[in-house]
């Protein structure tokens, strides 16, 4: 199957177009929705975590602190790749497990941190949802409700818009409406339709 790595910053609308692509009966496998899964209460990743961070990460009924932990590692480059060592390789074998449940022409891997992971070597093509910076911060204002700092500080977090746009294989603007959005979701699909029958053609079945 070809798989698309779908990526973009911040409120860019990756949520928006996974479900465009998803009308259209490809499956998405989302990994912050994996990774949110994954360190449920009695999960082995949250059975790893503890041991690598400690019980002060869990709240009084075995469950994750997210916030805690969020807080725990967002200054501390060390223990924020400690927890990417612990969590990165479980969730994308999970992706990987998910997509086989699959028979589609392709499938769309929904990953937020695709180039800070450096994961873009496992995807056949790179889709980067597109916005201004602007855009984004106003997104996430009204949905988050977080103030500008800690916006700002999520997007510096992230690699750099240019530094996506240039590694990008296709690039999805989402500055104009809904209708604008799902003609251009339209036209990717028919692409990598394409780009699928293709793939398949140069691999015949043994």
């Amino acid at each position: 199957m070809l798989i698309i790595g779908l990526t973009g910053g911040i409120g860019c609308g990756k949520t928006t177009v996974s479900q465009l692509f998803e009308k259209r009966n490809i499956p998405i496998i989302d990994a912050d929705e994996i990774s949110r899964t994954i360190v449920k209460a009695r999960q082995p990743a949250l059975t790893l975590l503890v041991d690598a961070f400690g019980n002060n990460i869990l709240l009084g009924d075995g469950s994750l602190n997210k916030d805690f932990l969020r807080e725990l590692v967002f200054s501390q480059p060390d223990k924020k790749k400690k927890l990417e060592d612990i969590l990165h390789p479980i969730i994308y074998k999970t992706m990987f497990q998910q997509l086989e449940q699959f028979t589609s022409p392709y499938g769309i891997f929904s990953i937020p941190l695709l180039f800070e992971t450096q994961y873009q070597d496992k995807v056949d093509r790179v889709l980067v949802i597109d916005c201004s910076e602007e855009t984004q911060k106003t997104r996430v204002k009204a949905r988050d409700q977080l103030d500008d700092s800690m916006i700002q500080s999520i997007m510096h977090a992230q690699c750099s818009r240019s530094f996506r746009l240039s590694h990008a294989d296709d690039i999805l603007s989402n500055d104009g409406n809904l209708i604008a959005l799902d003609e251009t979701v339209q036209q990717l699909h028919e692409l990598y339709l394409k780009m699928s029958a293709g793939k398949n053609s140069s691999h015949p079945a043994k």
